[in-house]
């Protein structure tokens, strides 16, 4: 296994939920994209990793200055999240070694806390299946009857949130979306491709601000948590230490 992970940043959506003129992973959060605070927080982490990130190919938005990463590609996002992740797999398939570890990180999550992204990797390290960042559910849940009723109250213990990154070894995560492709199953988290091949991933606590970006108040949203983690940062590190 190499020492340094592979990052996969799949940001080849349009964002249509947030009925704006761009992709939201080019909408501006304190005066930067989206997509450089999230490239930004995980080069803090992981500075040697090597980088594919999946963009449209016809994305007029894109500017490489905001990749920090010495070692990054280009990689063409497909149709569906699972498709531009195989993407960025078949694109390293003559590089990576089947039991490198392979971080899959949403483009909308800028928030995401530079300790949490180093525990996660510090507990995959020897993880021989992997698994992802997840906070425990809070809130009180709720299944419909489809009709906008309740249908019934779930019990929220055990339930957790499926945060990003998830991380998996390359030959295992190339081989559930293939599977799930070959299926037609349909698989929303790389967590979920590699549970129907009979695998329990690694649950990994995380951060509750570690915010996706989908709706229009979550730019906002994100924006007080940038602020409010910069605040706490500020307020516990040594004068004269470089802000990370």
């Amino acid at each position: 296994m190499s020492a340094s992970p592979w990052l996969v940043v799949p940001a080849a959506g349009q964002g249509r939920r947030m009925g704006t003129d761009r992709p939201k992973q080019y909408l501006t959060l304190d005066a930067r994209p989206v997509m450089a605070h999230t490239l930004t927080r995980l080069h803090a982490a992981f500075p040697g990793a090597r980088l594919c990130l999946c963009l449209d190919p016809d994305d007029a938005w894109f500017d490489p200055d905001w990749v920090p990463f010495a070692d990054w590609r280009r990689v063409a996002g497909g149709a569906e999240r699972a498709d531009s992740v195989a993407n960025a797999l078949g694109a390293i398939a003559g590089e990576a070694r089947d039991d490198d570890l392979v971080l899959v990180h949403d483009v909308a999550r800028p928030c995401v806390d530079v300790e949490d992204l180093r525990r996660l990797l510090q507990v995959l390290a020897d993880d021989a299946v992997g698994g992802l960042l997840a906070a425990p559910v809070a809130d009180t849940m709720k299944r419909d009857d489809g009709a906008g009723r309740v249908a019934l109250t779930e019990p929220r213990a055990g339930l957790w949130h499926a945060l990003t990154p998830q991380g998996f070894r390359y030959g295992l995560l190339t081989q559930a979306l293939r599977q799930a492709a070959a299926s037609g199953v349909t698989v929303t988290d790389e967590a979920s491709a590699v549970e129907a091949l009979g695998h329990a991933p690694r649950l990994v606590p995380g951060r509750r601000d570690n915010l996706k970006i989908t709706h229009p108040e979550d730019l906002a949203l994100a924006g007080m948590i940038l602020a409010a983690q910069a605040s706490a940062y500020s307020e516990t590190t040594p004068e004269g230490v470089a802000e990370r």
